[in-house]
């Protein structure tokens, strides 16, 4: 990537803002990132907004956990199988009728969210570090 493609340069505001959202290592330790299998999909026509409720599997130490995503521009069978990778010591959030118990993770772009997926040789439950 070129310099050009990076966009402008910080203004001075924006030193401030990067330090007023800076963790400690510490912080980010107490984040528990796992692998998953997504082992069901189902629809969610009570979501606000379009979203899929998914049950991912996360090997024996922790099971199968629920999750609402807004992930709608993947097809069923595109999730269903796959990979991801989820933060799982958050708080269960209610969401609607859902009780959403981890964090399936992605990135947002112009074609929607792209989930994050790891080597398939991870193991269920492997943490991400």
């Amino acid at each position: 990537m070129s310099v050009e493609d990076q966009g402008p340069a910080p203004g001075p505001g924006d030193q401030r803002r990067a330090v007023a959202l800076s963790i400690t290592f510490e912080d980010f330790a107490k984040v528990d990132i796992r692998v998953g299998r997504i082992v069901e999909v189902e629809d969610f026509p009570e979501a606000r907004r379009p979203a899929w409720k998914l049950r991912v599997d996360f090997g024996p130490e922790l099971g199968v956990l629920r999750s609402s995503a807004q992930i709608t521009n993947y097809a069923r069978e595109e999730l269903e199988g796959r990979l991801v990778v989820a933060v799982v010591n958050f708080p269960p959030r209610q969401i609607g009728p859902v009780r959403s118990e981890v964090l399936v993770l992605g990135t947002y772009g112009a074609q929607g969210v792209l989930l994050l997926s790891p080597e398939p040789a991870a193991a269920l439950g492997d943490r991400v570090g």
